[in-house]
């Protein structure tokens, strides 16, 4: 049994279930994903085995391509005024 029934968000929208005053979304795949070497320094568009580790002060994410609306739903309903706490339970990946 999924958990939007067992809540009773039963009221399909795009990209999410609504219902009994909780919002059901879900993740497709991974939303953000590690920013490649080239966007730190763009002498790592063609990088060598001599630049390695290529350890960032700051690791930067960007939103995947294939997520990308999905993404911006769960944004969306985050920032949303009756949304005052959020449970995530996908998987640790």
């Amino acid at each position: 049994m999924s958990y939007a029934k067992v809540l009773g968000a039963t009221s399909r929208q795009d990209g999410y279930l609504e219902g009994n005053g909780y919002l059901v979304s879900w993740c497709v795949g991974h939303l953000v994903e590690l920013a490649p070497p080239n966007v730190y320094d763009a002498k790592y568009v063609k990088w060598s085995i001599a630049d390695l580790p290529i350890l960032p002060q700051k690791w930067q994410y960007l939103v995947s391509a294939s997520t990308k609306k999905q993404f911006g739903i769960l944004q969306k309903l985050m920032n949303r005024p009756d949304v005052d706490s959020i449970v995530n339970s996908c998987d640790a990946g």
